[in-house]
């Protein structure tokens, strides 16, 4: 009895060891949370009824910040952080949104689409040593 009491013991405990660690990764949890960040910009972007060649056009824009790595890591660093922090569309948004300025908030929408396609694959914020040093990479 008690043999058979130690092994639903420990099943329990694997099974509970399994479900805590999917969640005890901040990288996968970042890259659902990216995902979700596109899919809902995504989504919005629909309902507003925007242009999709104005979404693709503008989609990857945010990337053109890493020309300042041809300067200094430093450089490309704060460039690239600075567009893909989620806090500049946001405000971008809000500000849009309060004024009722429909084209602005489609802008932040592709804004947000493009942080949040970039956190799902992976890609996150940039340390000022070198390009692929990410926050995802050291929180993984």
């Amino acid at each position: 009895m008690s043999l058979l009491l130690c092994a639903c013991k420990s099943d329990v405990t694997t099974v509970v060891k399994r479900k805590e660690s999917m969640f005890s990764k901040p990288g996968i949890l970042l890259r659902i949370e990216g995902a979700f960040v596109l899919a809902m910009s995504v989504f919005f972007y629909r309902s507003g009824g925007a242009r999709w060649s104005f979404f693709f056009l503008f989609f990857l824009w945010p990337d053109l910040s890493m020309v300042g790595y041809l300067a200094s890591a430093q450089l490309g660093s704060r460039l690239y952080n600075s567009v893909h922090a989620y806090i500049f569309p946001l405000a971008l948004a809000g500000v849009a949104s309060s004024q009722h300025r429909s084209a602005l908030c489609s802008c932040a929408l592709i804004w947000l689409a493009h942080i949040g396609f970039d956190r799902a694959l992976g890609y996150g914020l940039k340390y000022p040593t070198f390009f692929k040093d990410t926050h995802l990479q050291r929180v993984s």
